[in-house]
């Protein structure tokens, strides 16, 4: 007997490259249109200006993060306005939900940055190498010799061209993009913005050219949690078995009338990005991306059979069909109960933000108590409270406040430093203001323990009014 030990089996597999094949059709003519609208709105939106008047910045849409807002064309957003940002991202969950509810993998097949950038660098890889026969024979080439050495180091430093405009384009967001521009490349820029640029460099570099579909199916997790989004009245790419099989490609042998409508020519499987056979059913795998539906839509014409042997179709499609009945219209499964109730919170989720948008004021107050002391006994007996109060002026241009109290007639208001009861606020900025509410000796707000108040801040321009409720503490503490 002996007594080596077997090797245990390998549980890694490496990765297998896929080389697309090109095509052409009606979907893959949507993806080119939609790589171009959203890689444009990417790189070219920091570059749009807007104006604002003095002292604010022209970038149209700009997260200004050493002074705490947001700008968007002529919507500026506060700290304390993240409402707004939250509430987007709800519509975009939502949306998300939709859409997968509704076609399932759209977002994955056509907007996901991951395809669109790995779109745009298979453009490239086949501009330069070839087609997928090309490029399947230069990956199997050993040897490294100078063609093979020229056209990958060309494919790659046309990518490294992109990644480093995809970083860059980001961290143009976040300031002003022609001096950041300048910056950067007169090593004036700070070292933030050129690790940032590097990490997204290297980011889009190695995902969109060589993780690719490994990306989609184990660093993302969209893939396992889909399945709660779709039931069986959603539409998704698959395989009419029903129709195609058995498949064979010997059209003119005996037995061949029995054979369904699939020749078997791999047309489907050689232009999927992920590498699969859609053929084999539903797959995590499966982005939905409809290359598969162009190639054999074209395969389906030029053999003279009928269109859609995979297409676009429900689970309940293929029971219906099987059965010899119409299946139901798109429209029947676009528009049903669950996708209705999605559109339904998404559209007021929206329409609560822009009402919020429209009625919100431009002034922002916090009133915070002083309280040590609670309060103070003036030699007069008069009793004394005193407050910071914080004003925001969300407004572009400099603004005088009248801050005063109600709650008691007694109640009376100086502001620390004015002598009117006013104070200028800056445009765009916010005020901190020291205010002292006295109460004369023997009124209710003096003597009670607690006394409700409110502080009012005015603009005297447009007598536009908010208020922030708080207490006075009287001598019965």
């Amino acid at each position: 007997m002996s007594d080596t030990q077997p090797e245990a089996p390998s549980l890694y597999a490496a990765r297998e490259p896929i080389f697309p094949k090109r095509v052409s059709g009606k979907f893959r003519n949507l993806k080119w249109i939609i790589m171009i609208v959203t890689l444009g709105i990417y790189y070219l939106t920091p570059w749009i200006r807007w104006d604002r008047g003095p002292n604010l910045p022209d970038q149209a849409v700009l997260v200004d993060l050493a002074n705490r807002r947001f700008f968007f064309f002529w919507i500026e957003i506060w700290p304390h306005e993240f409402y707004f940002i939250a509430g987007l991202l709800v519509m975009a969950g939502l949306g998300l939900f939709l859409f997968t509810s509704a076609l399932g993998r759209v977002w994955c097949g056509y907007t996901c940055p991951q395809t669109v950038w790995t779109d745009l660098f298979i453009l490239v890889e086949r501009w330069i190498e070839g087609d997928r026969n090309a490029r399947l024979r230069l990956h199997r080439q050993k040897k490294m010799d100078f063609r093979k050495l020229r056209l990958r180091l060309t494919k790659w430093v046309v990518w490294l061209v992109i990644a480093a405009a995809t970083g860059g384009a980001w961290v143009f967001y976040f300031t002003d993009a022609p001096t950041l521009l300048v910056d950067l490349f007169t090593g004036n820029a700070h070292p933030v913005a050129y690790t940032t640029v590097a990490i997204l460099t290297a980011t889009t570099f190695v995902f969109g050219g060589f993780a690719r579909e490994q990306i989609c199916i184990y660093a993302c997790p969209w893939p396992r949690i889909q399945a709660a989004m779709m039931d069986e009245d959603t539409l998704t790419v698959g395989y009419r078995a029903w129709r195609g099989e058995p498949r064979g490609k010997h059209r003119k042998s005996e037995g061949a009338e029995e054979l369904g409508d699939c020749i078997d020519c791999m047309a489907c499987v050689n232009v999927c990005p992920m590498g699969i056979d859609i053929r084999d059913g539903q797959q995590m795998e499966c982005i939905t991306c409809a290359l598969c539906i162009d190639a054999c839509d074209d395969v389906m014409e030029r053999i003279g059979k009928p269109r859609g042997l995979i297409d676009y179709m429900a689970l309940t499609d293929e029971v219906a069909e099987r059965a010899g009945t119409p299946p139901k219209s798109v429209w029947k499964h676009v528009f049903r109960p669950r996708t209705m109730l999605y559109t339904a919170l998404w559209v007021l989720v929206g329409v609560g933000l822009v009402v919020a948008l429209f009625i919100r004021s431009d002034i922002d107050v916090t009133v915070a108590p002083v309280r040590n002391p609670t309060f103070v006994t003036l030699s007069d007996g008069t009793v004394r409270n005193t407050y910071d109060v914080r004003v925001r002026n969300m407004q572009h241009d400099a603004m005088p406040f009248q801050i005063t109290a109600t709650g008691h007639p007694a109640l009376s208001v100086e502001l620390e430093g004015s002598d009117d009861g006013t104070i200028m606020v800056p445009a765009d900025e916010m005020s901190l203001q020291r205010v002292y509410v006295t109460a004369p000796p023997g009124s209710e707000p003096a003597e009670s323990e607690r006394w409700d108040i409110r502080i009012w801040v005015e603009d005297t321009t447009n007598q536009e009014r908010v208020y922030k409720d708080t207490i006075f503490n009287g001598r019965a503490n």
